[in-house]
């Protein structure tokens, strides 16, 4: 069983209150208190700072916390594995961003799943710093991820490389030209993606590297969900910058338009990553296989 006292130091973490997380435990706050400070005596250090009622952790609780998550993880998956081995299947967690879902990646892991029949696969769709943080803690088996960062314990697996196009509604004047050039854009209304979404970074890094900035364009509306930025594309409320491969589907079905955009050149990898000791690489291989092979039929 996992010690009481990680569970209780979760739960604080997570709720920044011991009166609340007794009530969610079903313990007494006393109880609760104790459990923290059995926990520090063991460490050795202060994992909560105490002021009025408000609860605040401190730097060293940080680190504590980070791997409490990681042994909880740790010994929810010991128990997966071994009743994958009684029940003779693999279930594999996969982690990929708000892009990757709105390419095929999601329709070739449901591929994957149904070619390999005893294999349970999870979709898990996040921010890429939220899947970094769930690989470390062993939360997801691997993720789909644009770009790379430099994480001593993970490994990487270039599986493709993307562009970042104009996105515009046909009823766009725009659509009739070859490419876009930035005095193009900065006529329009711009729908963007949110500040933190790599997509977002690398389009402001580049127009950083040519002496310009976002602050010079019509940023109409920002979305997060990518489906909604197509939508109001089609409707022809905006145009944007965003993953060529995001929008194949309607690319195909002539349903919107994709151009590039003079002098700027915005290409980034698709990397899997996932634990240097993550045991399954045979899965990632067949993936992979599967991707490529996907990528032939629909040229």
């Amino acid at each position: 069983m996992l010690d009481a006292k990680l569970e209780t130091l979760l739960v604080v973490a997570e709720e920044k209150s011991f009166t609340k997380a007794a009530s969610i435990l079903s313990l007494t706050q006393p109880a609760v208190s104790n459990h923290i400070s059995l926990l520090e005596k063991e460490i050795g250090v202060k994992i909560f700072f105490r002021n009025k009622g408000e609860v605040k952790i401190t730097p060293e609780g940080e680190i504590v916390v980070k791997y409490a998550k990681r042994i909880k993880s740790l010994y929810k998956r010991m128990f997966d594995k071994i009743s994958e081995l009684d029940r003779q299947i693999t279930k594999l967690r996969v982690g990929i961003t708000h892009t990757a879902e709105s390419n095929e990646i999601a329709e070739i892991l449901a591929k994957f799943g149904v070619s390999h029949g005893n294999i349970n696969i999870t979709i898990i769709t996040d921010s890429i710093k939220n899947l970094y943080e769930m690989l470390e803690n062993y939360e997801i088996d691997f993720a789909v991820i644009e770009g790379r960062r430099q994480v001593g314990d993970l490994n990487y697996l270039m599986l493709d490389t993307d562009y970042l196009v104009c996105i515009l509604s046909n009823n766009n004047p725009l659509s009739k030209k070859s490419m876009v050039s930035l005095s193009d854009l900065k006529k329009e209304h711009i729908i963007l993606r949110l500040p933190e979404s790599e997509t977002r970074k690398l389009f402001e890094a580049t127009l950083t590297s040519m002496n310009d900035s976002i602050d010079n364009f019509d940023v109409s509306i920002e979305v997060d969900n990518i489906a909604t930025i197509k939508d109001l594309i089609r409707k022809d409320l905006g145009v944007s910058v965003l993953p060529q491969s995001a929008c194949m589907d309607e690319l195909r079905k002539g349903k919107i338009t994709a151009l590039p955009i003079e002098n700027l050149s915005m290409a980034r990898e698709t990397n899997i990553v996932y634990n240097k000791d993550f045991a399954r690489l045979d899965l990632i291989r067949d993936f992979v296989d599967l991707y490529n092979s996907n990528k032939l039929i629909s040229k």
